[in-house]
This record gives C-alpha cells, structure tokens and sequence, in this order.
C-alpha cells in the first residue's frame, strides 16, 4: 500500500483538494449532516476539515503500511473542538464516513488514471482505510463525548447557581432579574416555589399544558421553580398529587425578586402539610394557621406543652387516642356525628374523648377562643418530625379553671354546616 500510495501522491493531493471543494459547495442539497456543518461552522471549515482529513487518513495508511498505529491526536483535538461549538456528533462523524467513501473513491480513480492494470493491487488496502477512518471517528467521538461531558456539568453547575440566586436572594439589585433572564424567564409573570420533603424524588411535569419547572436539588429536598403562565396554581397540586409526594407549594408572586420569599413561605407550607392521613401537598394559602405555627418552632413547643401538655403525658396509646380525636373532631368543623364515622366509632364514644380532653386540659370546645387554642397545639404536634419523642411533661402547667360539664362537647353536630342524616 505505502508503494501505491507514493506512485500516486501527487495526483492524490490534487484530487483531494478538488473533492473537497466540491463537497463543500453540494453539501447542503447533497447530505443533511453536512448541511448542519455548513449552516454551524460555514463552507469554508467543511471544505478545510474534509481536505485536513483525508491527508490525515493517506498518512494513517502509511504508518498502517509502516506497522505503525495512525496518529489521532488531531482527531481528539477536531472532536473537542466541534463539541465547543456547538455541532452534533451526527455531523461530525457523518464528515468522517464521507472522508473514508471519498478516499477510497480518489485511491481508485488516481490508480485507475496511473495503472489501470494495477487496480487490484490495491484492493487489499480496503480494510486497512477503514480501519484508519474508524480509529480516527472513535478518537473523535470519544473526545467530543468528554467535552459534552464537562460542557453539560458547567451547564448544571451555572443554571444551579442562577437557581440559588433566585432562591435565596439576598444578592445586589437587579441581580435576580439578570438570573432569570440567563435562565428564559420573563420580567414578569406569574411563578411559585414548590418544594419536596427530602427522600422524595422529583417529578417531571408531562408535556402539553402543564407549568414549567426548574429544579434544583438541595440537602434537605428538592425545590421547583415553577412558571405558571396562565395556569392557575392548583395545576402543580394536580401535578403532584398522583405521585404521593409530600410537598409545600408557595403563594403566586409575579417577579423573580420575590421568588426568596416564596420559597421561604413554600418551605412552612411544607411544615405545614399533613400526614399521610391528608392531603401531600399542601398550598400555603389553605394551611396558614398550620404554617403560623410553623415559622416559630419555640413558640410551637411552648404551645405544645401548656395546652396539651397533660394530654402528651399519656401513656403512648391513650395519647393517640385523644390526639387523633381531636385531629378528626377539628377537621369535621365540630360535628361529633362525622367524626364518629370517620373513626369507625359511636358518637357517644367521640363524646366522651372530647369531654376527657377538656378535662385534661381545661379548655371548653364551646369556647371559640379555648378551640382555636386546641386546633394551634395540635398543628404544632402533628408538625414534629416523624419518630421523634413525645414532647416532654415537664414541670406542670398551672391548674386549670374548671369547664361547665355539658353532656354534649361544645359544637359537635348541631354546629356543624352538614345537614343531619
């Protein structure tokens, strides 16, 4: 081969040369993945990358010929630098294959107008060029996959830090304005923050109508810049309310700015959200006494401890009772009879854990004010992280005044905006 080669070098070049030229001019009509060359880069860098790879390709056929490796470090170089510039490696290892179909083609034509006769000799070079064109399109995949690589994770990394510029705030004027406009948000519109208990997994918002969302994933969850446009905010609670996922969502704002804000309210939303025994997701607006007592852990333990301290120093079982009672009782806006059903009970039995609650804690459930007291306390219990202790007796709170026995707790059915069965 390197005999053949040097009998024909000097025509080769010029054909080379040629046909490069005029795959350049044809490419766009001719192949689509040079046409994304040409329209990325220009005709000039086709025509100049296809001459620069088929001399690479005949000097690879030499060191082949030599028992030498082909030299690929122009190859790596050629890929690095089309991953920089945006072209996709469709194209770039379309050129290679071109290179190596139009090399064997100018071999046989140089040979042919030399030799005619000589044209087998060169048959058995075949496999020998495609295994130089194939070495050099790997070299250059590989390459152009290692700079995606680190081109992705700076991606990534930026979009993160615009993310956290939002997020948190706190930066120099007209900063959150420049981080959302690097990440195509609008000025203005309509955003909120939704943000997951950690150990969930993030959701990916289906195509066709539903609000985009930007994630940023944190030690302590995952939070979700959400633009709505015309959505209405329910849209991301419909969203997630499928997945099971546990999740605080933000009131609406309408400028980046205020996008801290939201996500500070969309984590005491998520503070605020019950168990498994609610709703996951919780809106801040629909759980704003929950979300009070939840921007003040101190104040919630001392609410805790003085308005259903007695009741936390149950025995474990006894505690759950009254608690889930209450819970249940608070959530049937007072009816006894709803409540009943719902813990698969008498209503006479709901009755009698009420009345033991005012006892133990000497507020009257037909006091609005000793009910609003109750419906606080037990937020800021069911608000403790799943598994902890019970909140400790301590020292006991003073005696309670003593609540007018009444044979039916204050409120219950007759109270209750549900007709009676």
């Amino acid at each position: 081969m390197e005999r053949i080669i040097g009998e024909i070098r000097e025509d080769l070049d010029r054909r080379i040369a040629v046909a490069a030229e005029r795959l350049a001019d044809r490419a766009p009509d001719g192949d689509p993945a040079c046409a994304v060359y040409v329209a990325l880069l220009g005709r000039a860098a086709l025509r100049e990358r296809v001459h620069h790879l088929l001399r690479q390709a005949v000097d690879g056929l030499l060191r082949e010929a030599r028992g030498l490796p082909p030299e690929l470090g122009e190859a790596r170089a050629d890929g690095e630098l089309r991953a920089r510039q945006g072209l996709p490696l469709d194209s770039l290892l379309r050129v290679y294959r071109l290179g190596g179909r139009l090399l064997w083609q100018l071999l046989t034509e140089a040979v042919a107008a030399r030799d005619r006769a000589a044209l087998p000799r060169l048959l058995p070079g075949a496999p020998a060029l495609w295994d130089v064109v194939d070495r050099m399109a790997d070299a250059a995949a590989d390459s152009y996959r290692r700079a995606e690589a680190v081109r992705g994770d700076r991606e990534r990394e930026l979009r993160g830090a615009l993310l956290d510029a939002l997020l948190d705030g706190g930066g120099p004027a007209g900063r959150s304005a420049e981080s959302a406009r690097r990440l195509g948000l609008p000025e203005r519109g309509r955003f909120a923050v939704v943000v997951l208990d950690a150990g969930d997994g993030a959701w990916t918002a289906p195509d066709g109508g539903a609000p985009r969302v930007l994630w940023r994933i944190r030690a302590d969850g995952e939070t979700g810049l959400v633009e709505l446009g015309g959505l209405p905010l329910a849209s991301v609670t419909d969203l997630l309310a499928p997945l099971g996922l546990r999740a605080g969502v933000s009131p609406v704002v309408e400028t980046p700015g205020e996008l801290a804000g939201a996500r500070r309210l969309a984590v005491l939303a998520l503070r605020a959200a019950p168990g498994a025994d609610g709703p996951h997701t919780a809106l801040l607006d629909e759980r704003l006494p929950a979300a009070l007592v939840a921007a003040e852990p101190e104040l919630a333990g001392r609410l805790r401890q003085v308005v259903l301290g007695p009741v936390l120093a149950l025995a474990p079982e006894d505690r759950r009772v009254l608690l889930t009672t209450l819970g249940t009782w608070l959530t049937c806006r007072g009816s006894t009879t709803y409540a009943a059903q719902r813990l698969y009970c008498h209503r006479n039995t709901v009755s009698n854990r009420l009345r033991r609650l005012e006892q133990l804690t000497g507020r009257s459930l037909a006091d609005p004010a000793h009910v609003v007291e109750l419906a606080l306390a037990h937020a800021a219990v069911t608000q403790r992280p799943a598994g902890s202790p019970p909140a400790p007796a301590g020292p006991p709170p003073p005696d309670p005044p003593p609540v007018r026995a009444s044979r039916t707790p204050a409120g219950t059915a007759r109270r209750s905006p549900r007709p009676r069965a």
